[in-house]
């Protein structure tokens, strides 16, 4: 990991001290620098307390909109003062809003990946329309070169940072690699704003500075989308929370009482998972949520609501399974495929003693469908939390459907578990 990272940096210091000696720097360069290194870093002033907030609450990479001011240097400068104004605007943007959750070590990379984003972008411009500073952007072959350095800026800059985090992830995910589409889109449209800033200051550098009441709207609106999305997750298993799933779950159910459309859902319940928290303790546990969670996932349909009900209860509605004898086979199918994975798992995580593995987990399950086991969202609860209970009578382990969940019709299918009260889930 250390190596590619390393390369990454000394690509970018070599390429910028290429440049040490190029001609191109005049006043009016300077000038453009200058003024674009203001704006970032007002820009980072009036948006501090956003932009520390919009931290703490993600875990995936973010757009900082910063890259307004890199990408109109990347296209408008000098290749040696776009890199000066990328290291200027982003190291203040880590001194003001990022420090201490961002290491050095992160940073210097960020900055060289927007340093080579800048280069790559500036070649392009100044290939497809030599002194883009003095033709202008806005006419001819401008936008067909902008759009090529928005490309090339995009690629190479989240390219890079995708496949650091990549390599330095033990189990990388394709969110947790190149970030939420939205984030994406976001970036794009921030290079947007870029270009036109670019255009703007090459054709009369006062119109500048009505780019930053836009970007700062922007700042404030991506911030509330963010707090939206933290408000409805649980923290710890990166799921719904109760109140978010039981909201997005009533406006499925809701949609197929009007449309006439079907949903199924499922109660789970670890077993014995209150031995997990005193014999291993709470951190142990919360890992045992989070790794079950990340099964739920993986067994699910994307259009699926999963979400964590509180303790070590879980819950997914099913929209488009329905009460035929084919929807509840289905269910049952989904629903024991969930229970074998869970008896399967193998938890590992490091401690003092050393590493620890916890094995033996199992999950009890109770499921409902519509209309058959309720006709709203409150009953379908009502009935797949009985038979949840059902399942936890009959030793646990163990699958159990809405109606069928009385008597023995359907249970053969479900093995149930050879650990009683006092055997707690294993660990070596």
């Amino acid at each position: 990991m250390i190596l590619p990272v390393f390369l990454v940096e000394l690509t970018a210091l070599g390429l910028l001290l290429t440049h040490v000696t190029a001609p191109g720097i005049t006043t009016r360069s300077l000038i453009d620098a200058l003024t674009l290194t203001l704006l970032g870093v007002a820009h980072t002033e009036i948006a501090v307390r956003a932009e520390r907030v919009r931290r703490r609450v993600t875990e995936t990479p973010h757009v900082d909109l910063s890259s307004v001011w890199t990408f109109a240097g990347a296209v408008l400068l000098p290749p040696l003062l776009a890199a000066v104004v990328a290291v200027v605007v982003f190291t203040h943007l880590w001194w003001r809003a990022w420090r201490p959750r961002v290491p050095v070590y992160r940073q210097v990379f960020s900055t060289a990946t927007v340093v080579l984003a800048c280069q790559a972008a500036g070649a392009i411009v100044s290939h497809v329309v030599p002194h883009a500073r003095d033709v202008g952007l806005g006419a001819g072959a401008g936008p067909f070169a902008l759009v090529l350095a928005l490309l090339a800026y995009t690629t190479i800059n989240s390219g890079l940072i995708a496949g650091a985090i990549a390599v330095s992830s033990p189990k990388p995910t394709v969110v947790m690699v190149l970030g939420h589409w939205d984030e994406n889109a976001l970036e794009v449209a921030t290079l947007c704003l870029g270009g036109l800033t670019a255009v703007v200051l090459a054709f009369n550098p006062w119109l500048v500075v009505f780019v930053l009441p836009a970007l700062l709207v922007l700042h404030r609106a991506v911030l509330v989308r963010q707090l939206e999305e933290a408000a409805s997750t649980d923290g710890k298993t990166g799921l719904l929370n109760a109140a978010a799933w039981h909201a997005h779950a009533q406006r499925e159910v809701s949609r197929a009482v009007r449309q006439g459309g079907a949903a199924s859902l499922l109660i789970l319940d670890l077993d014995h998972f209150k031995s997990v928290n005193d014999r291993h303790g709470h951190l142990a546990g919360d890992k045992v949520l989070s790794a079950v969670a990340e099964t739920l996932r993986s067994e699910v349909r994307e259009n699926d609501l999963v979400g964590r009900f509180g303790g070590e209860e879980f819950v997914v509605l099913l929209p488009g399974v329905d009460d035929s004898d084919y929807g509840v086979a289905e269910l049952r199918l989904v629903a024991d495929r969930i229970r074998r994975r869970v008896e399967g798992m193998a938890v590992e995580m490091p401690t003092p003693d050393g590493p620890l593995t916890i094995t033996g987990l199992t999950v009890s399950i109770g499921g409902a469908a519509f209309p058959t086991d309720g006709s709203d969202l409150t009953r379908l609860l009502e009935t797949a939390d009985s038979a949840l209970y059902a399942a936890k009578r009959s030793g646990r382990n163990v699958v159990r459907l809405g109606a069928h969940a009385r008597g023995d019709r359907g249970d053969r299918t479900a093995r149930v578990s050879e650990l009683d009260e006092a055997e707690p889930p294993a660990a070596s």
